[in-house]
């Protein structure tokens, strides 16, 4: 690659991007996020479909291969 290669490509890749402009946020977020954490909510503990689906193959996996019990406890 030659130096006018170079050019085209940056020149290239200058006018596929635009200009981010201004970058601040127009306000503060950690408010929000400490008034997210300290909610009743978020202490409990909730468990959705898929942890119910991986305790389920999990529990699967050691009735129907007892025998495979170390290999699973290697891989946790």
């Amino acid at each position: 690659m030659n130096p006018s290669d170079d050019a085209r490509i940056q020149n290239v890749l200058r006018s596929s991007m635009p200009p981010i402009g201004d970058a601040e946020l127009p306000r503060d977020l950690w408010p929000e996020m400490l008034k997210r954490i300290n909610a009743e909510e978020s202490k409990r503990v909730r468990f959705g479909l898929l942890d119910w689906v991986i305790a389920a193959a999990a529990a699967a996996y050691l009735i129907f291969y007892p025998t495979l019990i170390p290999n699973l406890l290697y891989h946790l």
